[in-house]
């Protein structure tokens, strides 16, 4: 079932994406060669409860941190480990999600560590522009499948990469994973017709190789996360977002200029 949201829901869920914004904003100063992903997991879950709010993630089907947080051919879903070291041009992808006084959101930034690769550059600036092209085509009237056809064109069509098909967006909000589907690829025109006071998220994982992913097991722990299938590295980035008489509303905006479009008033 879709839910529609009121104008004060929005509102509260704009409150929750501001607290995790703020936590991706710090980690711009935080994320460097040496740090483990243990540090950001324990800065994202200190920065989030002393903003009197809760991370969404703990408990939700079993997982038992505040972040995911994924390195280069990581596509999603991976944990934050004690003994993991970033170094000097990895990628890394931090995805949280934050409930503050009952409103969900939910948002993942992708950060290069030192000095990254011409490549893995390309890739991070496409998957960015591939997530603000979909959030266009977020309007009241339009389809699902718009969002994910531009998208698939821009990465796949024009820059060569690989468009992930396997994990997509998603409804948010009573929870933070509800209907609708939200695919990054497909046809224009396709699917349900997008209505004001929806509420999604649109992430899009960008491969710089194969499209194509695999599952791997977390040692000792009852959770899998996902990895490229020929070891290429892999991109993301993601908003919640509210679809709006004004056209899409970003809920999770950090304030970076090709935001101020679609910013909540």
């Amino acid at each position: 079932m879709i839910t529609i949201k009121s104008p004060r829901e929005i509102s509260g869920m704009a409150k929750s994406g501001k607290i995790l914004a703020g936590v991706h904003r710090n980690l711009r100063n935080i994320i460097k060669p040496g740090i483990s992903t243990w540090d950001i997991e324990e800065f994202a879950n200190k920065y989030i409860n002393e903003h009197g709010a809760t991370p969404s993630q703990i408990g939700f089907d079993g997982y038992k941190y505040a972040t995911c947080i994924s390195v280069n051919d990581e596509v999603a879903h991976a944990i934050p480990r004690r003994k993991l070291f970033l170094k000097n041009g990895d990628v890394v992808k931090v995805d949280m999600c934050v409930e503050f006084e009952g409103y969900q959101s939910d948002s993942c930034w992708c950060y290069g560590v030192g000095e990254i690769s011409p490549l893995h550059q390309e890739l991070m600036r496409v998957t960015k522009k591939s997530l603000y092209l979909g959030i266009a085509q977020a309007q009241i009237g339009n389809r699902i499948g718009d969002i994910g056809a531009v998208i698939q064109r821009y990465t796949e069509g024009k820059h060569h990469f690989g468009d992930v098909r396997d994990l997509i967006g998603h409804g948010i909000q009573p929870s933070i994973h509800e209907e609708p589907a939200v695919p990054h690829y497909g046809e224009p025109g396709q699917g349900i017709r997008l209505r004001e006071g929806m509420t999604i998220t649109i992430e899009p994982m960008i491969n710089t190789g194969t499209w194509e992913i695999r599952a791997k097991q977390v040692p000792k722990e009852d959770w899998s996360y996902y990895v490229t299938q020929d070891g290429s590295f892999s991109a993301q980035y993601e908003h919640t977002l509210a679809i709006t008489k004004d056209g899409p509303k970003i809920l999770t905006s950090q304030g970076d200029p090709e935001d101020e479009p679609y910013l909540l008033k």
